[in-house]
């Protein structure tokens, strides 16, 4: 808890303006709001949170570009924190700290923004698997109703092709007190770095994959164990099989759930640092055809449907040999996903799409800012 009682403490709070931008900074994070907004609304924010996490050694400032654009686009209906509690060398450290970590953070920011309600994350890389840990802690479910009053079917709203995602009991629950509206991902490896290409700067060779597995500890610490499921710790199995299903403290496959969308960005191409399969929560068959893949960097968005969940499910269970990545395609699938797939096959900046598809730096990124712009164009308010 020390680090929670430095961040509320307000002994290192400073305020900015930018472009027209509040700016706050205090001890872990950067709040990020419209001034005029807040003014004209005798200076309370918006009533939308959206928080912004960084992958492996990564910062707050990763998500800059995507912050700011993010306020001036919807001025006067979000505030934006980015995180600051798992930068640098802290992204090592494993995904259950760094979890329990941002969780710390978003409930100081909570109390100490009391005017929100709703709450949305949008993670890049590691820190979408950080962000799904997060929401697991901070998941509270409603309490039971006396009488059931909804027929369960799907419920289409919001903007249009805006799917409001659904499951048998949907939304059955808040994040840290809020209405929990949207899960973004991008660029994460949610089945881990283990299989065959998920780790494509090793080019799929085997021998080459294996050293990654037993050495990737040594380099990036606990994370590495985390991301080639070679934790067992006290004898339990590997943390990201853990996390896509509920255990008694941890709330995984709810928390998911009680958000209306979840969305999954992945790169088709030029990632070396995560690969498609594992960023899109998909299997190799499942994957579009080459041919989409040529044209605009938004090149294929796939939403599915009830029937796509029971049918994975169906398809999926006739198999015999059950891998870990099987495992976790079927935990996470057991709720709706939308999946964007993003191509920079024509691009400059195609070499270090990892970057590019979140514009970490705008003038090394710039390319990405179409993704970025996606995001916001189909955010759920």
């Amino acid at each position: 808890m020390d680090f929670l009682q430095r961040f509320v403490g307000g002994g290192c709070f400073r305020g900015s303006t930018r472009q027209g931008l509040k700016v706050e900074i205090d001890g872990a994070g950067e709040d990020v709001f419209d001034a005029a907004a807040a003014a004209a609304n005798n200076n309370a924010v918006p009533e939308h949170l959206v928080v912004m996490v960084n992958g492996i050694i990564g910062s707050a400032s990763d998500w800059r570009y995507a912050a700011d654009q993010f306020v001036k686009k919807l001025p006067d209906k979000v505030i934006v924190h980015r995180s600051e509690c798992n930068s640098s060398r802290l992204t090592f450290d494993g995904v259950d700290l760094m979890g329990e970590r941002l969780a710390e953070e978003v409930l100081a920011v909570v109390r100490k923004r009391l005017e929100v309600r709703k709450i949305s994350f949008v993670a890049h890389s590691l820190g979408g698997l950080v962000a799904r840990y997060a929401i697991g802690r901070l998941y509270e479910p409603f309490p039971k109703p006396e009488a059931a009053g909804d027929n369960g079917n799907c419920l289409i709203e919001g903007n249009t092709n805006n799917l409001t995602q659904s499951h048998d009991q949907p939304h059955q629950g808040t994040i840290a007190g809020l209405q929990a509206m949207n899960f973004i991902t991008v660029a994460t490896p949610h089945l881990g770095s283990r299989g065959n290409k998920q780790l494509p700067f090793l080019c799929g060779l085997p021998f080459l994959e294996r050293r990654a597995s037993q050495a990737a500890h040594f380099i990036v610490g606990r994370s590495g164990k985390h991301l080639f499921l070679t934790d067992k710790d006290d004898g339990r199995p590997p943390l990201l099989l853990r996390m896509v299903n509920d255990s008694d403290d941890l709330k995984f496959i709810s928390a998911l759930r009680a958000f209306k969308r979840r969305v999954a960005y992945a790169n088709a191409n030029f990632d070396h640092m995560v690969g498609w399969r594992t960023s899109s929560i998909r299997r190799q068959h499942e994957l579009p055809k080459s041919n989409l893949l040529v044209i605009d960097d938004i090149v294929y968005v796939k939403q599915e449907t009830f029937d796509d969940v029971h049918n994975n499910a169906s398809s999926a269970a006739e198999d015999q040999n059950i891998d870990l990545e099987e495992k976790m395609i079927r935990g996470l699938t057991q709720i709706q996903w939308e999946r964007v797939d993003v191509s920079f096959q024509k691009s400059r900046h195609r070499y270090i799409a990892h970057n590019t598809i979140q514009v970490k730096r705008y003038w090394l990124n710039s390319d990405g800012a179409d993704v970025v712009f996606h995001i916001i164009d189909y955010f759920l308010l």
